[in-house]
């Protein structure tokens, strides 16, 4: 090394000019040591390229508004593989599809497990939930009853006429705002419809307080914003009071309030009147999952807890996530007038002049649907998939991961990568034509919903739902 006669000149030149103590010549040695092992390079573990990092925050600084973005950035010069020093966590950012197919797939039990931090905790009643709880018994468990009781495709489709009346509802609210020449808020309305569609699914239960909604949006959206806002208890334990001074805790705990009030009160509200609900409803999700209890098949502990964490995954995943498609469906139309009018003509040509349209209808539908997968593909409802964190050491393309490292897959780079997608930063739905790549966790370069024993389960409900409003809107609406 080119360093080491230096550091004997100096050594030699501080030996003649002071007079050493034992207490300085022990500082010395350590300093010493420490610069040769620098030199060296520390760590004999082959890590993946990492930028330069500052003391204590590490690579913090680096982050911006909007992390994604960043991450894109700096693996177009760092590699897709990029280990980053976030305060105390040692993080693994990857925006390749080939090693989140690895992630995914190849090493799935190795990397299953979820991250847990403090909004986590918090909202989902200390990871009682599915999408966020530990991966074990209780997850296969969860997960079970989600896949085969809750949102299987027979499950779903038993809901289309449910579907159909809540977009016709809103359907008319858009005619009577527009011949009143009223301006409206397209974000508002689907969240409210979303949510009368996943209230009815649950409950049973057709929510005609349209504040009620209204609130659950603000709070669902809260949460959405608090589970990917800085946490300085996530980064820096010691620093969690920190937390309080920056208002974190109070948007945190008025939220998991909001939201634990709102679920009680539901709760309470289809115990106490289950005589009123329609006849055809009696197997919503709740009644379900109220069967599975008293017949004692859900194989876990399913405490009330269980239930509210079950109900805020399918709220929250049923409501802000598939509005917030909707809305970015509608920017992208609006910005592409042209792409527009060829989606508007196929809905008028095969909806012809029938006065409702149909699931059979939409089957037909072919140049929507990619519409819908280009939208999910430029704007995946989490830009990051739900962070993970690897429990023992592995390898990813050579380099040594250590236990503890947190895993984000960065899906909004990889679907913006060109090594797979022509202009990636376009919006051409033409690209999904006569394309067999989907968005179901087979094809990792189009991962919205993420893939293997993780990815979402409820991809059709939200689907479907987005596709029928779309059609609606563009059969009904210039």
């Amino acid at each position: 090394m080119a360093a080491t006669p230096v550091l004997q000149q100096w050594w030699q030149e501080l030996y003649k000019t002071i007079t050493l103590s034992p207490f300085f010549f022990s500082s010395i040695l350590i300093l010493l040591l420490f610069t040769l092992n620098f030199f060296k390079g520390g760590s004999k573990l082959n890590l993946p390229p990492s930028p330069r990092k500052l003391p204590i925050i590490g690579h913090l600084h680096l982050l911006g508004t909007l992390p994604h973005k960043t991450f894109h950035i700096l693996s177009q010069t760092y590699g897709p593989i990029l280990l980053l020093q976030l305060g105390h966590a040692q993080t693994l950012v990857v925006s390749s599809a080939k090693i989140a197919k690895e992630i995914m797939k190849t090493q799935d039990t190795t990397f299953s497990n979820r991250l847990e931090t403090r909004a986590g905790k918090s909202l989902t009643y200390g990871f009682r939930d599915l999408a966020f709880c530990p991966h074990g018994e209780y997850w296969r468990q969860m997960r079970k009853i989600c896949v085969l009781k809750l949102l299987s495709l027979n499950r779903v489709h038993s809901f289309d006429s449910l579907r159909e009346e809540e977009v016709a509802r809103l359907i008319e609210k858009i005619r009577g705002a527009s011949l009143d020449e009223a301006p409206i808020n397209l974000g508002v309305l689907f969240v409210v419809m979303s949510c009368n569609i996943i209230s009815r699914c649950i409950l049973g239960k057709k929510n005609e307080g349209e504040d009620d909604m209204k609130r659950f949006g603000v709070l669902a959206r809260s949460s959405t914003v608090l589970m990917g806002e800085f946490c300085f208890r996530d980064f820096f334990p010691y620093l969690g009071s920190m937390d309080v001074f920056s208002g974190f805790e109070k948007r945190l705990k008025n939220t998991s309030e909001g939201l634990d009030a709102f679920f009680d009160e539901i709760i309470e509200g289809h115990r106490s009147s289950k005589g009123n609900y329609d006849q055809r409803d009696k197997n919503c999700f709740f009644e379900i999952l109220l069967d599975l209890q008293k017949e004692d098949l859900m194989g876990i502990d399913f405490t009330r807890d269980s239930f509210k964490g079950l109900l805020l995954d399918m709220f929250v995943g049923g409501t802000d996530t598939t509005s917030a498609t909707m809305e970015w469906a509608m920017a992208e139309l609006m910005k592409n007038p042209t792409k527009m009018k060829k989606a508007q003509e196929e809905v008028r040509r095969v909806v012809g002049k029938k006065s409702k349209i149909s699931q059979d209808d939409i089957a037909q539908m072919e140049y929507l649907k990619c519409v819908v997968k280009e939208t999910l593909r430029l704007h995946p409802p989490a830009p990051f998939l739900v962070p993970r964190e690897l429990t023992e050491s592995t390898t990813l393309e050579g380099y040594d991961i250590p236990p503890k490292t947190r895993i984000f897959i960065n899906a909004w780079a990889i679907q913006r990568d060109s090594k797979y997608w022509d202009q990636p930063e376009e919006f051409l739905p033409e690209r999904f034509a006569n394309n067999l790549v989907d968005f179901r966790g087979q094809d990792f370069q189009f991962i919205p919903f993420g893939a293997g024993r993780r990815g979402c389960p409820g991809i059709s409900f939200g689907v479907m739902e987005v596709e029928l409003v779309l059609a609606n809107l563009l059969y009904w609406f210039d």
